[in-house]
């Protein structure tokens, strides 16, 4: 599973490419036929050994007569290196929009993407069916995040360059640039009218994937944006210095956030979910070769215990962090709140080429431990809470009690000298974040109910399998 993620399967727009690539070596040795019809009666000649290895023979000689044409009739001259290398390019991006030829900057790109650290502005994003270039998610606390672009934000263009006809590598290029350098993009939200211009100041992205904190006593947020090669050790630390913090006070609930997390690597989701499990299985993948089919189960050790967990998902929650929303739920160990997941049920391999260069190929589906496939579909929540805002109500209260009454009796039990108190004032988590708000609420629910009657009350009776 890559760190990049994107939208449903492109339709196959140049099947069997793979098998030209040896015949236009051949007409390359030769010289490039001066006609098509040449190209035509090249193919033809070593029709009996072609098809005995059963090539598209049709296709083989129409590729011939479109590299013929190219070379011939461009307005550019274009060199065969460049030619051949763009008809890999689009061998791959015709399969699905997660396989792509990666050139050595493309492995540059990828490691820094994998390692946490790069130049840009700190945004995941992919390719759509028509070829719009859309936000999965920004990274927290980078340029993208601090000013307010979402998931499903469409960027139109960036800074004189349109989008269109552009691969996502190009356009992700011409993202990345030096630290304090100006970018802007025009981008247009889900719902807008009209696109508006966004001014950003690249950062060197150094995203820690993890980071935690206190809601309030005996409930801690746990935060994974990304999943890294130190994303599993970074998420024990983080429990650990929960647990210092609460100090006497025991976690009685946990939030797990997972929202806009893009994915990243399948090895984080099992060390992650592995946190939280103490046995089962996590995932499981299946390919069309034996080694793209694996398992992975959790250990018996998990720091997290028996604490009580939401874990919170929504439009941008894709890949990696679908794998552990899914094995939480189908093992009945956490509550999915929030809103329907961005469904990529793929994995991606990386693999080395002779020439330096590598591939990004899709090489499995996963599942969740009870056989499903979100591929396509997503996480569906168990309790659905839209993304909102909770506004508190600063109107005078002239409520009266008994206790604000004249000539009142007093409380048996101790000195009501005193008249009651307003209620507090409302928690600044709901007031800033409605769906971790409610997570909260339903945490301590849970802990008023007990764990079993919560889960039962809250989770549908299709989920157990």
């Amino acid at each position: 599973m890559s760190a990049s993620s994107s939208f449903r399967p492109a339709p196959r727009r140049l099947r069997q490419l793979a098998v030209s690539v040896p015949l236009s070596l051949v007409l390359l040795g030769g010289g490039v036929p001066a006609h098509a019809e040449d190209a035509r009666q090249g193919a033809t000649s070593a029709s009996s050994s072609e098809s005995a290895n059963g090539l598209p023979l049709e296709e083989l000689r129409t590729f011939a007569e479109v590299f013929e044409r190219i070379k011939r009739t461009y307005v550019d001259e274009v060199d065969d290196r460049t030619l051949l290398k763009n008809a890999m390019r689009g061998m791959l991006a015709g399969l699905d929009p997660h396989s792509a030829y990666l050139d050595q900057d493309d492995w540059q790109d990828l490691r820094e993407n994998t390692d946490g650290e790069f130049g840009g502005i700190g945004i995941e994003v992919g390719m759509e069916e028509d070829g719009q270039l859309t936000i999965i998610a920004p990274i927290d606390d980078t340029p993208a995040s601090r000013a307010g672009l979402q998931p499903r934000d469409v960027i139109l263009k960036i800074d004189d360059t349109p989008m269109e006809g552009l691969s996502m590598t190009e356009s992700v290029k011409l993202m990345r640039g030096e630290e304090g350098s100006t970018i802007r993009l025009l981008v247009l939200s889900e719902g807008a009218d009209m696109p508006r211009e966004v001014v950003l100041k690249r950062a060197i992205i150094k995203s820690s994937s993890v980071s935690q904190r206190l809601l309030e006593p005996g409930y801690g947020y746990l935060r994974v944006s990304q999943f890294q090669s130190a994303t599993g050790d970074e998420a024990k630390r983080a429990l650990t210095e929960l647990r210092e913090e609460s100090g006497d006070v025991a976690l009685k609930g946990l939030v797990l956030d997972l929202r806009n997390n893009p994915g990243g690597l399948l090895s984080a989701a099992v060390e992650i979910s592995d946190l939280f499990l103490t046995s089962g299985r996590i995932v499981y993948t299946e390919g069309r070769l034996p080694d793209s089919e694996l398992s992975f189960s959790a250990r018996a050790e998990t720091p997290a215990g028996d604490t009580p967990l939401v874990v919170l998902i929504n439009g941008g929650t894709a890949s990696a962090a679908e794998i552990v929303s899914g094995a939480l739920q189908d093992q009945r160990r956490a509550i999915i709140m929030g809103t329907e997941s961005f469904g990529k049920g793929s994995v991606q391999n990386v693999m080395p080429l002779g020439n330096g260069d590598g591939l990004k190929l899709t090489t499995a589906l996963y599942f969740t431990p009870n056989g499903r496939s979100i591929q396509a579909e997503g996480i569906r929540p168990d309790v659905e809470v839209v993304r909102g805002r909770l506004e508190r109500d600063t109107r005078r209260d002239f409520s009266v009690r008994e206790a604000d009454l004249d000539g009142r009796l007093d409380n048996a039990n101790g000195d009501s000298s005193t008249p009651s108190s307003k209620a507090p004032d409302s928690p600044v988590v709901a007031e800033s974040d409605y769906q971790l708000g409610e997570a909260l609420n339903l945490l301590k629910g849970m802990n008023v109910l007990g764990r079993s009657a919560a889960l039962k009350a809250t989770l549908p009776a299709t989920s157990e399998q």
